[in-house]
């Protein structure tokens, strides 16, 4: 990290060319002797990268940003926040500390937070950065943090980890015995030196396969950021749980929708078997992770609409975790559809249907947009049909 970026010169250089493009702002090269015009792109690239995700990285004054795959790879605001909330406690410490965005929220709900990492220069990123947003309460440890644990005597409230989903070996990787550092084969020392532990992982990541992984999960958070599945985190305690409980949150903007129920509901619960109705129900994108669809029927009184087509049904609208409608016309699919369906725009959804939304798309000439939504599926008695329905609920 070149501490020279923070010179105020430079920072007014950068700030000036907020939004040249980037390859034309390369060429310009460096007016800096001792900063390459390579350095200073990374700068403007980086900022730019964060106006959504970081907002208040983006603003603050005196912020570094490091290569563009650690700006990919932290947290946003909205899951650290989240995060926090569950974390909150005396002492916590983040393992994987990365660029500070966790360790960051973390420090506004503990009195003090360790911040281990092991890439040298990202450990420099994160220290700068904090000192620029003012925080006092976050000490920061460069190296390996399993080596750390080993060979210090020390003892936290709270863990929290985010193992390295990227090997040289295998590319990217899901399951927890293939990231580094391997939480499975740790979890014993892990567990040593803290009461609760956290463990993020990535959003493909099978809940079965996360369970039989690991061990004394109690709590799984299912965290999606508008509509779109963020992250997991496991919380795991020092003692055996016979039954973990699932939280599923829908981040958008102030409001979290969220559910909770147990594994054991999800997997003992039946669902119930119906045509088409009155309103259409779409699950919001974190509850559809958690795999509880038949628990999503007995919950919500709701009749599916096929075993494989993740679509409820009901004659009387109720209040529900994802996207309501009202369905106008049950068109079967056929040769006669276009002509059935009369339109040239509308949002098309496919739920257990066997073309893809840009096929139709292009098949049935229909532009995305306008107040009809249509849903490609498969009924109880297999038939293809096309559900034209409006929009009735803000829920997602």
């Amino acid at each position: 990290m070149n501490v020279a970026l923070l010179r105020p010169d430079v920072q007014e250089y950068l700030a000036a060319h907020a939004h040249t493009p980037i390859a034309h702002f390369i060429l310009k090269g460096s007016p800096f002797q001792d900063i390459t015009p390579q350095e200073l792109a990374q700068q403007l690239d980086g900022k730019r990268r964060v106006k959504n995700k970081l907002p208040l990285w983006y603003t603050t004054d005196g912020i570094l940003f490091p290569p563009k795959i650690n700006l990919e790879q932290t947290s946003s605001e909205a899951t650290a926040q989240y995060k926090a909330q569950l974390l909150k406690s005396n002492t916590i410490v983040d393992i994987t500390g990365g660029l500070g965005v966790d360790s960051y929220y973390f420090s506004q709900v503990a009195s003090q937070v360790t911040h281990i990492e092991m890439d040298e220069a990202l450990s420099a990123f994160a220290k700068a950065n904090l000192e620029a947003l003012e925080v006092s309460n976050v000490t920061h440890i460069t190296g390996d943090s399993i080596d750390f644990l080993l060979n210090n005597d020390v003892r936290y409230d709270t863990m929290y980890i985010d193992p390295g989903r990227r090997t040289d070996a295998k590319g990217k990787v899901f399951m927890l015995k293939d990231c580094l550092p391997n939480v499975p084969e740790h979890i014993d020392l892990l567990l040593s030196k803290c009461t609760t532990l956290w463990i993020k992982t990535a959003p493909l990541l099978d809940i079965t396969a996360g369970l039989r992984e690991l061990k004394n999960v109690s709590e799984i958070h299912i965290v999606a950021v508008k509509n779109e599945v963020k992250e997991l985190l496991w919380r795991i305690e020092q003692e055996a749980t016979n039954n973990c409980t699932i939280h599923t949150a829908n981040s958008i903007g102030e409001t979290i929708i969220s559910t909770s129920f147990t594994y054991e509901e999800l997997c003992n619960a039946e669902a119930t078997f119906d045509f088409p109705k009155t309103y259409l129900y779409e699950p919001n994108s974190s509850l559809l992770k958690s795999g509880g669809f038949n628990w999503i029927s007995k919950h919500y009184e709701l009749d599916k609409l096929h075993p494989h087509t993740q679509l409820y049904t009901s004659n009387t609208l109720i209040s529900f975790p994802g996207r309501s409608f009202t369905i106008e016309k049950v068109l079967p699919y056929n040769k006669q559809l276009k002509k059935a369906l009369n339109t040239d725009k509308a949002h098309i959804t496919t739920r257990n249907f066997k073309e893809s939304v840009i096929n139709l798309r292009k098949k049935f000439k229909i532009k995305d947009g306008g107040e009809m939504y249509l849903f490609f599926t498969t009924l109880l008695d297999e038939k293809k049909v096309v559900l034209v329905c409006h929009k009735v609920s803000n829920n997602s």
